[in-house]
């Protein structure tokens, strides 16, 4: 639980991630028992599709989130967790305090070996399929190695879940030659350059991400936050001037592809990248609809195999081997 119109959200988003997705995924609603069991009476769910643990406690969005972790053992943040480190649960969704929701998956589930710092990785919409830009906030300050496992990372969730056999890697910057940059940059493309695991495409310029320049596109986490935030400002503007531009010359356009296209619900979610584990981040005004994707997304991590590729590839990585 976690979203502003908690449990509803998550109740109604459970209750279409059973009936529309495979018949292979059960869902525990971890949270107040008496409020989700309110939500789910009078919803047609097949007999032991959703289950719920209870966890009274919340963690608010003023709480520090270390400390809360360990003061609120009871919150669907931290017993949630626990249950997927314990083998309960195969992946964790929330769409509650990111900050929390990272420090118990760093507490509890672990950074995977070879992993300094998690990433937090997201969807930016282009011509063609999304690019996963990480990190999109959680590490402000970067050195080269991390950018380099973050690429590794980045890699092999676009392998896994969304199905593109040799992702291409892109290294954000502010021009396409290898000598642009700062100091940090420089270093992170003569790294990724020479990785003979990764399909390193060189530098890509702001202006190249929407035409589909790289599959995973890799910034430290203060200018990929700046860069997400810009482009999520970008899609609603565009959408809110079609919207007016259609509704005062009275043309009839189908925009109904362009538009879910710029819906941050059709992505399910941010994903936590390089801890034992999967987790899933959602934002905190998540729809059903989002909640029911980011359903998918989990699910699709996890009958990959996604966090065993990655701790393999990383291995490789270590050993100066190449992935298989």
């Amino acid at each position: 639980m976690g979203t502003d119109l908690a449990p509803s959200a998550e109740v109604a988003g459970a209750v279409q991630a059973v009936a529309e997705l495979a018949d292979d995924i059960d869902l525990v609603l971890v949270g107040d028992r008496g409020l989700i069991e309110s939500e789910l009476e009078g919803q047609d769910v097949p007999d032991g599709r959703i289950l719920i643990h209870h966890a009274p406690d919340r963690i608010l969005p003023s709480d520090p989130p270390a400390s809360a972790v360990r003061r609120k053992p009871d919150s669907s943040i931290a017993q949630g967790i626990r249950l997927h480190k314990e083998g309960e649960v195969d992946a964790f969704i929330s769409a509650g305090s990111t900050g929390a929701v990272m420090a118990a998956s760093l507490f509890i589930l672990r950074p995977l070996p070879g992993v300094d710092r998690p990433s937090v990785a997201t969807l930016l919409p282009t011509r063609g399929a999304p690019v996963v830009l990480l990190d999109a906030g959680t590490n402000v300050d970067c050195k080269p190695r991390h950018l380099v496992q973050f690429a590794h990372l980045g890699r092999v969730y676009v392998q896994d879940v969304l199905g593109v056999e040799e992702p291409r890697i892109g290294l954000l910057n502010i021009g396409e030659e290898p000598g642009k940059g700062d100091e940090r940059t420089i270093e992170t493309f003569g790294l990724l350059a020479a990785d003979p695991i990764l399909d390193f495409v060189g530098n890509v310029e702001g202006r190249e991400i929407i035409r589909g320049a790289c599959d995973v596109l890799v910034a430290d986490g203060f200018v990929g936050n700046v860069l997400l935030k810009f482009y999520e400002s970008v899609a609603q503007y565009f959408v809110s001037m079609v919207r007016d531009e259609v509704s005062r010359s009275g043309a009839e356009l189908d925009l109904e592809e362009t538009f879910r296209r710029l819906d941050y619900s059709e992505y399910g979610g941010a994903p936590l990248l390089g801890v034992d584990g999967v987790t899933i981040i959602c934002h905190g005004g998540s729809s059903p609809k989002a909640i029911r994707n980011a359903v998918q997304v989990a699910a699709q991590a996890v009958r990959s195999d996604m966090v065993k590729d990655m701790a393999e590839e990383l291995a490789a990585v270590h050993n100066g081997g190449t992935a298989e």
